[in-house]
């Protein structure tokens, strides 16, 4: 009997150790073009080796092609770029990490036409959306079980730029500051990063900073902006000029210190960038460039003035480097190529910041957004 009650006790012991051990989980949004049709994937991620293991598919959201996870982990938040008017739309999903599983829970409007876009406060109370085509951003409350609450306040832009693109307000990207009291929109079409102050308890929770906007050089279409972990610095990949701009920040304010290439040296137009992303440690920012470069440039950040240095670039591996995320070990850099259909695993120096591709790949249809994040600890 003393043995049997020891068994089961050594049984109940390494279940819940199974059901606590670490591990970390890979979210994938994509283009399914057919709500019926699998549209965000999952992945298990070996934070060792940088292998995949297919977990997951959820159906009913049409073209999840930007996903965002709430603070503790326990939500997914997606905008639908419809692709079609009036009919863009944000939703919630829950998921569970013991069983690997997601759930769809809510779907409110996004305010506009093919949202791009989705991002939460540190809190998670509050979500914001860019919306790319309607030219306008949102905000909506979030519920503590993961319900979107209906748009409180949605605004609307008419502005434009010099280039052909740019004849009507393309807002890209719905980022908060570290701190949560502001929150930044970069509107490619008119040229400028956007800026409010969060005002919760206010009817309209989003109030112009000051100021209300930083004009970015005319026909370099902001796309993505991204915060340094640790110093007060921001930095924004504008698509069509192909350059990185770097800023001073404080509170609300946003000061450009230099602009830096994001491109080969062939003579273009729009070059295409697309995104964004800063190592775990603070040193290292990476950009990626579609069409014709498929590729990832690699900067070194001054740890004194915020300031980059390009040290290197990396092909994508495949065509359309849409979105690219750094695993939060920092040891590992992932590439959704959305036309050659695939998602690409890099090892990263965290040394001297350069990749190296681990011939790891996995092909599914028209990824687009990735989300990494650790569970179990």
């Amino acid at each position: 009997m003393r043995l049997k009650f020891t068994s089961l006790a050594l049984i109940a012991l390494f279940s819940s150790f199974l059901a606590n051990a670490q591990q970390y989980y890979l979210f994938i949004g994509s283009y399914n073009r057919d709500k019926d049709k699998d549209g965000v994937y999952l992945y298990r991620f070996d934070y060792q080796t940088g292998a995949l293991q297919p977990a997951y598919a959820l159906k009913g959201v049409l073209n999840p092609s930007f996903l965002t996870i709430s603070p503790n982990g326990k939500y997914i938040y997606t905008c639908s770029e419809a692709q079609t008017p009036n009919v863009g739309g944000v939703s919630s999903l829950a998921f569970d990490s013991v069983n690997a599983t997601l759930t769809l829970l809510s779907r409110q409007n996004s305010g506009g036409d093919n949202p791009a876009y989705v991002g939460t406060d540190k809190d998670g109370k509050w979500l914001i959306c860019a919306n790319y085509s309607g030219g306008s951003l949102s905000i909506f409350p979030l519920e503590p079980n993961g319900q979107i609450a209906p748009a409180k306040q949605v605004i609307s832009f008419r502005d434009s730029s010099v280039l052909k693109r740019q004849a009507s307000s393309h807002v890209h990207a719905a980022v908060f500051s570290p701190d949560a009291q502001y929150a930044f929109f970069p509107d490619l079409g008119a040229d400028k990063i956007r800026g409010y102050k969060l005002a919760a308890n206010a009817t309209e929770p989003l109030q112009p900073a000051a100021p209300p906007f930083t004009p970015t050089v005319p026909g370099s279409g902001p796309r993505h902006i991204i915060f340094h972990p640790k110093l007060p610095y921001a930095y924004c990949i504008e698509e069509m000029g192909g350059m990185v701009a770097s800023y001073k920040y404080h509170a609300g304010k946003l000061d450009r210190i230099q602009r830096i290439s994001a491109h080969l040296e062939a003579p273009a137009e729009d070059y295409n960038a697309a995104d964004i992303h800063i190592s775990p440690d603070g040193k290292f920012l990476y950009a990626s460039t579609r069409e014709d470069a498929n590729m990832i440039f690699i900067y070194a950040i001054d740890q004194k003035n915020g300031t980059l240095k390009k040290i290197g670039q990396e092909p994508s591996r495949g065509i359309h480097p849409r979105n690219f995320a750094i695993d939060p070990t920092g040891k590992f850099l992932l590439v959704a190529n959305q036309r050659s259909g695939n998602v690409v695993v890099f090892k990263r120096n965290q040394q001297t910041g350069l990749l190296t591709a681990t011939g790891t790949e996995i092909k599914l249809l028209n990824p687009s957004s990735l989300q990494i994040r650790e569970y179990g600890k």
